[in-house]
């Protein structure tokens, strides 16, 4: 079964599982001790150590392992903020950072501080700019990735730390992502990663702090890991961790995976429009990781497609609302202005089969056009009856032909009033009401019912699910229609597009 999910945790690589198998029989002892069997095991910790800080890019000493990643990210995090106290405490971070950042500004800002997040394009990518613009006297840190978690667009992370160098703030990379392909070029001062996205065992985070940065450790402290990470380390899985990453690292330098990879993600990034129709790919389309892509397929469930491609035979992970329990599209498709709704991140662990991928090509358009067919998606090709440039008289030309129309596509009731003015030059139109009801399906009915109202005219959708705040302006985008814009309704919201041809 083709795993596509490398971004989320990579399968164990073989170097970690012989160097985990060996060192359980020689590193299970505790480094701190002066016998036999402690100093082998601090022997294992140190080389483990000095492995990681060459791939990384610092001192050995400027390296401390950790329990996961997102601790790693929690400690670089306040522990900058408290050193930098009396110097400000205002925390910047873009809007697409991992979770674990969103969350650390979070208690940052519980606790009396402060936080602003920096705005990206339509790719994902902050402008340095906007960093430049955004530092001020009060500012403790910057804490930006090296390369998105989600769309595999790669930050212009030099740039920024040539800036926050210049006006003396401290800049923490997540390089989760993108430390097995290269080391994070820059005048960065704090940098973390996890072990498990590059094929290393999970339960293994790296912080590195440079020398020069001021740092305080925050909770109670321990003797280990200088004072930055408390509790007995996991040596067998540290030196695993470790040495996958050498081997990793070896293997990027020659070029060959990482330009394979490459170009199996660009076969899918070209091909998945060609052969479903109304998708949009996200991300960079250059500067970006290489085994990375994303996709969102209009009138689709996200949870519905990646439980029939899991049916298929392929393990792929997607930020849509629909696959979330907090029913909330993902921050970073919401950051970027894209379509979440029936989200798909493909992501390529090394040694991926050309043949796997040309499979998964084959496979999604059937998948993705039955998951159309069971929401009631018109089949003559999702919604191009609605509003994609045609005249009211060609969508009726359309219905006749035996195609739902819009009127017959809608529930009853769904959309037969005019909707009130949202100010008042706002012409009325028709109303969708579709309260109650989740994503994809408020964009359906937009799409069902947009050829009834003239050019000029207006829908107004109601709706009370979160995506419906970013997908209606992002269907607008895709299909050349005008979103007007949102109101506050006695449930939900209601969302106002005008129909432009």
């Amino acid at each position: 079964m083709p795993y596509f999910d490398a971004a989320s945790a990579a399968p164990l690589h073989p170097v970690a599982r012989e160097a985990l198998l060996a060192s359980l029989d020689e590193g299970w002892a505790d480094p701190a001790r002066l016998y036999r069997e402690g100093r082998r095991a601090r022997l294992l910790l140190d080389a483990a150590r000095e492995a990681a800080a060459e791939a990384v890019g610092c001192r050995p000493d400027e390296l401390v392992f950790t329990p996961s990643g997102t601790r790693a990210v929690h400690t670089g995090v306040s522990g900058a903020l408290a050193a930098r106290r009396r110097s400000g405490r205002r925390l910047l971070y873009s809007a697409v950072e991992h979770s674990s950042v969103l969350h650390a500004a979070e208690v940052h800002e519980a606790a009396g501080g402060s936080s602003a997040e920096l705005a990206v394009d339509r790719t994902g990518r902050v402008a340095p700019g906007e960093v430049a613009a955004a530092l001020g006297p009060d500012t403790a840190l910057v804490a930006l990735q090296s390369a998105n978690h989600e769309v595999g667009t790669a930050q212009p992370v030099e740039e920024v730390a040539a800036l926050c160098r210049e006006a003396g703030v401290p800049l923490l990379v997540d390089a989760a992502q993108s430390l097995p392909w290269g080391p994070v070029p820059g005048a960065w001062s704090l940098l973390t990663a996890s072990a498990h996205k590059w094929g290393g065992p999970p339960g293994v985070g790296l912080l590195a702090v440079r020398k020069g940065t001021r740092f305080a450790p925050q909770g109670p402290r321990d003797e280990r890991e200088s004072g930055r990470s408390a509790g007995f380390e996991n040596i067998p899985a540290v030196v695993a961790a470790a040495a996958s990453l050498r081997a990793l690292r070896a293997e990027a330098e020659t070029g060959d995976e990482a330009a394979r990879l490459r170009r199996l993600v660009d076969r899918i990034r070209t091909r998945v429009p060609q052969l479903v129709p109304d998708v949009e790919v996200v991300g960079d389309p250059v500067r970006r990781l290489p085994h990375l892509v994303t996709f969102s397929c209009l009138y689709v469930d996200g949870e519905a497609l990646l439980h029939e491609l899991d049916r298929a035979g392929f393990s792929v992970s997607s930020g849509s609302s629909c696959t979330s329990s907090t029913l909330t599209p993902s921050h970073v498709l919401r950051a970027m202005g894209v379509l979440s709704e029936g989200n798909v991140r493909v992501s390529l662990p090394y040694g991926t089969a050309e043949a796997d991928v040309e499979r998964f090509l084959e496979v999604l358009p059937r998948v993705v056009g039955a998951v159309r067919e069971r929401l009631g998606v018109p089949a003559a090709g999702a919604g191009e009856t609605a509003g994609t440039g045609e005249t009211a008289e060609t969508a009726g030309a359309a219905e006749t032909a035996g195609t739902a129309g819009p009127r017959d596509a809608a529930k009853p009731g769904d959309a037969t009033e005019p909707a009130e003015p949202s100010d008042a030059a706002e012409p009325a139109g028709l109303v969708v009401d579709s309260l109650g009801k989740r994503c994809p399906v408020p964009v359906i009915e937009l799409a069902k019912v947009i050829g009834e109202v003239p050019v000029g005219g207006t829908v107004t959708v109601l709706s009370d699910d979160e995506a419906a705040r970013q997908d209606i302006p992002a269907w607008c985008t895709m299909r050349d229609q005008e979103y007007v814009g949102e109101r506050a309704a006695e449930r939900g919201a209601a969302y106002v597009v005008r129909r432009r041809a």
